[in-house]
């Protein structure tokens, strides 16, 4: 028998094959295009890619891309490069009829199916290319601008770059080869690849933020972590280089320049190469910016999934139920049950009366309970700021030592398993060490959510990027800053990744006479989450 590993991930592979595949399809059934002088499917293809690429480049700086503009692009290069002269409006036609029906197919969703040799079914990819958003032009007059989606990133990046988009340490290679030939003009190219490798990145982080607004819940793990990942390595792994090819070019530029004003004479390819410079060096600066974007939208993402999922974790308690098919679906069987009909609305308008009141006191004279014997009188108020904030400092480092003894439990316990679940802390720690793992419900709640959000942690990864970035300490709870501190500790050297996962037997740990913030005793409950680490 052979063995199949090599169809493993085979539904991703047909994704790249989709985007072509419903294009095409979209495209050749069409019989419009006969009428702005297109016979040919090359024709189509050539057109709707030369369409792609013109939404891309405005989609790149950010500008608005109404119908306006790619109908004046379309009568543009369809008179100048393929010699079919059409007017505004019949460009106006055109450019919408592409579009529209084409790459946004009228409206409709466009999904390709491809089989999933692990789940032995097939899956449905939903493909689309372009979307657009309303713009208000200078005049206050409302467009609608368009711009590429991820999927459109993909396709057009994947027309002349190697799988997964050309990684970015490829892209910087091939630049540093030709700024090394000498080669600015492909270098020119180099860079705006990059610069566009960032951006979509940029625009993949921005959409799993809304995302995670929309329903948390469907933003897997496993996608954040992978895109946590990927903006630690975009970060990381070509910042520096980029700032150097930076400084590089400018000591070029300067060279021209000072040739250019020195040299009797300055030929044409010299005056290409200078502007072909300063291309490039635009460029980099953006694309340095684009990295800090980049950094302060993964802190913000992170920020945004905590707070999500913590808000979720606080809802699970109340208890919901569909109410069309529990009392529409009920009283359409039976009409005799709307009799009943008060006793389920009826709660909601019979709210308990907090405070009483009495509309005599609206009319009884107002006297004052003591005479002023100073008219002005002035109260100093005497404020210390520097005990209050000893004394806020001191809250926050009690606070923080539980914290710090919650993951020390944790820690602990882990090096004496090496794999365990919420239920073995419960059974297996001793009376003082349960109180450091819950001193209170609250507190071992966000650490258990700050584990399951990490899903796995590099303690390697971790320490380099502390050894590579200087990072102010925050102020509040960070898992990783807290680990990297407990981990100097010779009992947990040995570890080298955490792994935490919930655990898929559907029980649910009782943990009891738990102190909350507001000092009250109470019995709570959680799902199991399981914990197991790798050595170094």
């Amino acid at each position: 028998m052979i063995d199949k590993d090599f169809l493993k991930n085979f539904d991703q592979r047909m994704k790249c094959v989709g985007r072509y595949s419903v294009l095409c399809s979209n495209s050749f059934d069409k019989k419009l295009w006969k009428e702005y002088g297109i016979e040919t499917r090359d024709e189509q293809m050539n057109m709707l890619f030369t369409l792609l690429l013109f939404i891309m480049e405005y989609s790149l700086r950010e500008e608005n891309c109404t119908m306006d503009e790619i109908a004046s692009f379309v009568e543009d290069i369809s008179y100048g490069y393929y010699g079919r002269k059409l007017n505004f409006e019949k460009s106006q036609e055109f450019a919408r009829f592409m579009v529209e029906d084409i790459l946004g197919n009228s409206g409709s969703s466009m999904y390709f199916k491809a089989f999933d040799y692990e789940k032995r079914t097939y899956q449905d990819i939903n493909i689309r290319y372009i979307d657009n958003k309303v713009v208000y032009l200078e005049n206050g007059v409302r467009r609608t601008s368009y711009y590429l989606t991820d999927e459109g990133y993909n396709m057009l990046l994947a027309t002349m770059e190697m799988e997964n988009n050309m990684k970015l340490s490829v892209h910087e290679m091939l630049f540093k080869m030709h700024l090394e030939k000498a080669d600015y003009n492909r270098a020119v190219d180099d860079i705006k690849n990059i610069f566009g490798q960032l951006r979509k990145q940029s625009q993949k982080i921005e959409e799993a933020m809304l995302a995670v607004r929309r329903n948390a819940l469907s933003y897997s793990v496993e996608e954040y972590g992978k895109l946590v990942e990927d903006n630690i390595s975009t970060v990381v792994e070509t910042r520096e280089k980029f700032r150097l090819h930076r400084d590089f070019i400018e000591e070029k530029i300067e060279e021209f320049e000072e040739k250019q004003m020195n040299a009797e004479e300055f030929t044409e390819k010299e005056k290409a190469n200078l502007g072909n410079l300063r291309m490039i060096g635009r460029y980099l600066t953006q694309t340095l910016d684009e990295h800090q974007r980049i950094l302060g939208q993964h802190f913000d993402l992170k920020k945004l999934y905590d707070e999500e999922l913590e808000n979720y974790s606080k809802m699970t308690l109340v208890q919901r139920f569909p109410f069309r098919s529990d009392v529409y679906d009920k009283i359409l069987k039976d009409v005799s049950l709307l009799k009943n009909a008060d006793k389920i609305f009826a709660p909601l308008f019979s709210s308990r009366i907090n405070k009483i009141f009495n509309p005599e006191k609206m009319m009884e004279y107002q006297k004052k309970l003591k005479k002023s014997d100073v008219e002005d009188e002035s109260m100093e108020l005497d404020f210390d700021e520097e005990e209050y904030n000893r004394e806020k400092e001191q809250r926050r480092q009690e606070r923080m030592k539980k914290y710090e003894g919650c993951v020390n439990v944790i820690l602990e316990q882990l090096v004496i398993h090496k794999e365990m679940t919420l239920e073995t802390l419960n059974i297996s720690c001793k009376e003082e060490e349960r109180e450091r793992l819950l001193p209170t419900a609250e507190i071992f709640r966000e650490v258990i959510i700050e584990f399951l959000t990490a899903g796995t942690i590099d303690i390697g990864t971790l320490q380099k990027e502390q050894t590579d970035y200087l990072m102010d300490a925050s102020e509040g709870f960070v898992l990783n800053e807290m680990l990297l501190a407990l981990l100097e500790d010779r009992r947990f050297r040995k570890i080298g990744k955490i792994h935490i996962f919930p655990m898929e037997d559907g029980k649910h740990i009782h943990f009891k006479n738990v102190m909350d913030e507001a000092g009250n005793r109470r019995n709570f409950k959680c799902s199991n989450v399981g914990f197991c680490y790798e050595e170094r």
